[in-house]
C-alpha cells in the first residue's frame, strides 16, 4: 500500500517504487488470463466420471429432497424418477434438463448431468482470452475502472483472480510474492498471514463473513475445490491485536452489511462491498464471473481512495 499510505506517512519501507505500479497491474493481469489457460478448467466434486444415477442422487441429497418430492416437481412418478436414480431407465434429455431445472444446478454442473447422461453440454465454456468473450470482457474492464477512485476486482467460480482496477490492484502491493503467484486468490491473499490479515482490524469478523459466503457456495455447487479452500481459509491463525467479533444486533451496520477495515499506515480504510453476476450469460466462464465492488463507508476512506486515484493518474505512463 505505499502509494496509498503516501498522503499522510510517507512510504512505508519496501514500498514498490512508483514508476513500476503500472507494469505490475499489467503483469498481474496478462499472467492471470495465461495461467487459467494453461491449467484448464476444474470441474468440482460432480465430474462426468460419475454416471447418470449417482449424480441424480447426488444432487438430490444435497438439495434435500425426497424422491417424491423431487418427483412430483419434475412431473413424473416417483416410480419412474427411482428407475431413473437406480439406472434402471435411461433419461431423455428434455428430462435431464427438467431435472437439472427443479435442482437449480449452475451451468457447469448441468453440462456435467448432461454429460453422463450421453448428452452435449448446454452451454459453452471459453477462456477469458477468447476473441468470442472479447466484447464481454471489454464490458467488465469497463465496469472495474468505472468504479474507480474505488477498489474492485472480478474473479472466477473458485475465486481467482480474473481481473481488477488500478486501486484493487495498489492494496495487493506489499503482499507477499508467493501469494501474487497465479492464479491468485483473493480469498487467499485477503485472510493469509502472509497477505492482507495483519492490516485487517476486524479479521474475525471479516473472516467469519467470508467463511459462511463460501461455505454456501461449496454447498450449492458441490465443488471440491471450494470446500477445501474453506477448510483452508478456517485454519488461518488469527492476528495479533484484532478485535473481538461484535455483538449480534450491536454492530453500526444492522447486520446487513460486514465492513472490510484495512489499516494503512495509522488510518483505517472502511468498504462496504457488492456483488455482481452474469446470470444470464450464454458461456460458463462468464456466468461463473463475479464483479466486487467496494465502496466507502465513511467519508475518511472516501478522501483517502480519491487522493489514491489522483496519485495513479499522475503516475500513469503518457499515450
Amino acid at each position: 500500500m505505499g502509494t496509498l499510505l503516501g498522503w499522510q506517512a510517507g512510504l512505508m519501507p519496501g514500498w514498490m517504487p512508483r514508476e513500476n505500479h503500472h507494469q505490475v497491474i499489467k503483469a498481474i493481469t496478462s499472467q492471470v488470463i495465461e495461467a487459467r489457460k494453461n491449467a484448464g478448467h476444474h470441474a468440482g466434486m460432480m465430474t462426468i466420471r460419475s454416471t447418470f444415477p449417482d449424480l441424480l442422487r447426488q444432487w438430490r441429497s444435497r438439495r434435500r429432497l425426497s424422491q417424491l418430492a423431487l418427483a412430483a416437481e419434475a412431473g413424473l412418478s416417483q416410480r419412474h424418477l427411482s428407475f431413473l436414480e437406480c439406472g434402471k431407465a435411461q433419461p431423455s434429455r428434455e428430462m435431464a434438463l427438467r431435472l437439472a431445472d427443479q435442482l437449480a444446478l449452475p451451468p457447469r454442473e448441468r453440462n456435467a448431468l448432461l454429460a453422463a447422461a450421453g448428452f452435449s453440454p448446454q452451454t459453452q465454456e471459453r477462456a477469458a482470452d477468447h476473441p468470442d468473450l472479447a466484447a464481454a470482457m471489454e464490458v467488465v474492464g469497463r465496469i472495474l475502472d468505472g468504479h474507480a477512485p474505488h477498489p474492485a476486482l472480478a474473479v472466477d467460480r473458485n475465486w481467482n483472480l480474473v481481473r481488477a482496477n488500478a486501486p484493487a490492484l495498489a492494496l495487493l502491493e506489499g503482499i507477499a510474492p508467493h501469494l501474487l503467484v497465479p492464479p491468485v486468490n483473493v480469498l487467499r491473499v485477503s485472510l493469509h498471514p502472509d497477505g492482507l490479515a495483519p492490516r485487517i482490524r476486524n479479521y474475525r469478523e471479516w473472516r467469519a463473513h467470508l467463511l459462511e459466503r463460501l461455505g454456501q457456495q461449496a454447498d450449492m455447487s458441490g465443488d471440491a475445490e471450494i470446500a477445501a479452500l474453506v477448510e483452508e481459509l478456517g485454519a488461518y491463525p488469527v492476528p495479533t491485536g484484532a478485535k473481538a467479533q461484535p455483538v449480534a444486533g450491536r454492530d453500526r451496520h444492522a447486520g446487513i452489511a460486514v465492513p472490510l477495515e484495512l489499516l494503512a499506515g495509522e488510518t483505517v480504510l472502511s468498504f462496504l462491498s457488492t456483488t455482481t453476476v452474469f446470470g444470464t450469460a450464454l458461456d460458463i466462464f462468464l456466468s461463473e464471473l463475479v464483479i466486487e465492488s467496494f465502496f466507502p463507508a465513511d467519508a475518511a476512506t472516501a478522501a483517502a481512495m480519491t487522493a489514491l486515484s489522483a496519485s495513479l493518474a499522475d503516475e500513469a505512463p503518457a499515450g
